[in-house]
This record gives structure tokens, C-alpha cells and sequence, in this order.
């Protein structure tokens, strides 16, 4: 795409650069795979564009970033509903997964799931499974930016039959990926602590330190944790958090998914190590773990992404669905109308998303030099207008099927709501 020119003209657009303000006619231009100029009142028309899109009508935005998929389980979508986390686990998802997963499902059912992503507005994931390099092989098909993490634990695993060679895959996996595509980042996804043991977890840690990558974990999900991973592990730490504190595994490379059940201490612990936090609340309420203290994290400056959870436990990747249930939520469980503004939700679902990943100095907003990763929604929809504040509209108002063009690396992956291989 070297040398490729797009204009968006005369759009609203929402830069999500802090201090930056909402530009009510704007126009972005787009060179190559990065945004070489935002301005108010701008049009780029003049200039010898490949590519003219008329923003009348349209608001222009980053790219959504969903921090936690498990792309493959499209295909368990609805499997097992209605149903608690250990049971819908281990008497339903562990057996399907054994029984139908391979590696060309795999790559199909993660392809699949991009293509939902992205026709949502979703333009960059953080996946965690097995088949890993099956499942990159679908998203690199697909044009999606993604973190995609090869699943480690210490029970036979699709692709894994051998526990023993987990750390061996997931390194095997990195190697692979870590220059073939700039827009695929390797990362390595230890499932919990309780189904992957002390020794696992370091050597893990250590792999993923050594290579310079992620380490994604699910983190204190569930009120009883703690009680399965010193039932399983041993072990005298009172929280999970402060047990995975003592293994060494927290620093700002390890993203913790989930985070439910941590008190003042933990948030402290996870604080002063730098590591992030991925919020996956339809998910969490689904299954009934409870709603984790989104509120005190942002208090504590910790780096909070959003994400849907895979679609077998949500049951879609709609980050808009996310963001308008995360506000919700938090207002509930607080009593306080006032709670989670919608603008700090789109921060999360965006730039916030991308400091959690790591991943802010390339995409997040829409700054000269960054990324061309955006989306375009259409602001005609009925329950689009009025629009009195564009980040409560996003939040409270807009749906996935709102978004009408996607880009990606500086490539429309959707345009006018067409997606095709």
C-alpha cells in the first residue's frame, strides 16, 4: 500500500488524543498505513487522492480494541448457557473443545470471528487459545490487528496433547510470528492459576520476559479462586493476586484478565508492578463472577482495557454492547448515576485499550504519524438523533451495526458494511 492516499472529508471526528477536542467538521488524511494529517475544517479533496470519502454525515474515530477474545470459540457460541463458570468450563467447554477443535476449525472459527469484529468496529484484538498459529493464520486472512497469545496449562489442551510440552509450543509459536507480520503480535496466554502450577507459570513468565512479549492470565475471576489455586497449588498467599506477586509474574508486560475479586492490597500490588487490567463485564455477569472495581483502578492509574470475553461465554464481540454495559454496571453497583463517564468508557474501548497492550504508540487515536486504523459510523441511524454529546451517543446509543467503513493499516477492511475474504 506504499504510496496509497485516503481523504476523509467533513466528518465529525473524535481523535481520543487527550487534549485534543472533539472536531466537529474535520478532515483526516491518510498515506500509505499511517495518518499523515488531522485538521478541523480541512478538505483534502484538491490534492491527488486515490481514495475521496465524503464524512458528511459520518463520525470518524479509532479503531475499537477488544483486549480479551478467545477467537476460535465462535463456534461454542450459545453452546452452554445459563450455566456456572466451573461447570460451564469443565463439563462442557474442556469436552467440546476436545472433541471438535482442530486446527482447521481453528483457523475457520477465528477468521469467522474477525469478520464480526471487524463489521463491529473493532479494529485491533488480544486473543488467548490453542492452535495459535492456525488461529494467526485467520487473522492475518482477515486484515484485523491482533495480540494473539498461545494457550499454556497443564492438562492435555487441543494441539497440546502433552502438558509437559506447552512452554516448548507457545515459544515455538513466538519465534514463528514475531517478525513474519507487523501486524500480528505473539504473545503467550497461561489460561489461570489454578489450572497452571507454580512452575509452569515462571517458566512461562520467563519465556515470554526473554522474547519481549505479552503474558495474558486470567486473574481472580471468580470469588473462589483463591480456594482452587491453594486446593491445586498450595501456597500461603492470601489473594491471588499476591500469589502471583510472589512467582515474579507481575510487571508491565503481563495483562490480567478479569480482575473481579481484588481488594485495596491487590490494586496496590498491581499498581506498583505497571501491569494492566482488561475489564470483560457481559462476560463477568453472564456467568455470575461478579463486577470487578473498575472505578478503583482508574483511581489507582492502572491501564484498563475492555474486552468481550470469547463468544462462547458472551455470546458476541460487540465492543459497543462492552462499553454501554461497563457504564452501566458500574453505576449500578456504586448507586451512583455519575459513575464511569461515557467519555472514560470510549478512552478505555480505544487508547486506554491500546496502553494495555502496549500497543499506544501505534494505535489508540488519531494522531499524525500513528497508525491508519479508524472506523466510520454512520450518524443517520434514527436512534443516532438527536446527538447532543457524542460520547454519550457512542456509549449509551450506537450499536456495532452502526459502523459503516473500517480501516486498518491504512486498508479499508469494510466499506460501506461490505467484508469479504
Amino acid at each position: 500500500m506504499e504510496g496509497h492516499t485516503t481523504a476523509i472529508n467533513n466528518a465529525m471526528v473524535i481523535t481520543m488524543e487527550p487534549g485534543q477536542p472533539i472536531l466537529e467538521q474535520g478532515s483526516i488524511l491518510v498515506e500509505g498505513d499511517c495518518i499523515a494529517d488531522v485538521r478541523a475544517g480541512s478538505d483534502f479533496s484538491a490534492a491527488p487522492h486515490r481514495d475521496i470519502i465524503d464524512g458528511t454525515n459520518l463520525l470518524v474515530m479509532p479503531g475499537l480494541v477488544n483486549c480479551h477474545t478467545h477467537l476460535p470459540m465462535s463456534l461454542f457460541r450459545g453452546l452452554a448457557d445459563d450455566l456456572p463458570l466451573d461447570v460451564w468450563l469443565q463439563e462442557h467447554m474442556f469436552p467440546a473443545e476436545a472433541a471438535q477443535m482442530t486446527p482447521a476449525v481453528a483457523e475457520k472459527w477465528a477468521f469467522h470471528s474477525c469478520g464480526e469484529l471487524l463489521l463491529s468496529g473493532t479494529t485491533c484484538c488480544c486473543d488467548g487459545y490453542f492452535y495459535e498459529d492456525h488461529v494467526a493464520r485467520g487473522v492475518e486472512r482477515s486484515g484485523i490487528r491482533a495480540v494473539l497469545g498461545q494457550g499454556v496449562m497443564d492438562f492435555p489442551a487441543p494441539g497440546v496433547p502433552d502438558p509437559g510440552e506447552n512452554i516448548a509450543v507457545a515459544e515455538k509459536f513466538i519465534d514463528k510470528w514475531k517478525d513474519k507480520n507487523p501486524r500480528i503480535h505473539p504473545s503467550v496466554f497461561c489460561h489461570s492459576p489454578y489450572t497452571c502450577c507454580a512452575d509452569t507459570l515462571k517458566k512461562a513468565k520467563e519465556m515470554a520476559t526473554s522474547q519481549a512479549v505479552l503474558f495474558q492470565i486470567h486473574v481472580a475471576e471468580t470469588r473462589n479462586e483463591m480456594a482452587l489455586v491453594l486446593s491445586s497449588q498450595g501456597g500461603r498467599a492470601s489473594s491471588v493476586v499476591q500469589y502471583l506477586d510472589g512467582l515474579d509474574i507481575l510487571d508491565d508486560r503481563t495483562l490480567m484478565v478479569h480482575c473481579v475479586w481484588l481488594d485495596k492490597e491487590d490494586i496496590g500490588i498491581v499498581k506498583a508492578r505497571k501491569s494492566s487490567v482488561v475489564h470483560c463485564p457481559e462476560s463477568n455477569m453472564k456467568l455470575a463472577s461478579g463486577i470487578s472495581p473498575v472505578l478503583s483502578f482508574m483511581a489507582a492509574g492502572m491501564d484498563v482495557g475492555l474486552g468481550t470475553d470469547g463468544s462462547a461465554s458472551n455470546n458476541n464481540l460487540d465492543l459497543f454492547s462492552e462499553m454501554d454495559m461497563a457504564a452501566k454496571l458500574q453505576k449500578t453497583a456504586l448507586d451512583d448515576p455519575c459513575a464511569l463517564k461515557a467519555k472514560s468508557v470510549v478512552e478505555m474501548a480505544t487508547l486506554g485499550g491500546a496502553r494495555a497492550l502496549g500497543l499506544d504508540r501505534h494505535i489508540g487515536s488519531l494522531v499524525v504519524g500513528k497508525k491508519a486504523d479508524l472506523i466510520a459510523i454512520d450518524l443517520r441511524s434514527p436512534h443516532l438523533v438527536p446527538m447532543y454529546d457524542p460520547f454519550s451517543a457512542l456509549v449509551y446509543n450506537a450499536r456495532g451495526s452502526d459502523v459503516i467503513h473500517v480501516m486498518v493499516d491504512g486498508v479499508f477492511r469494510i466499506k460501506d458494511r461490505v467484508w469479504g475474504d
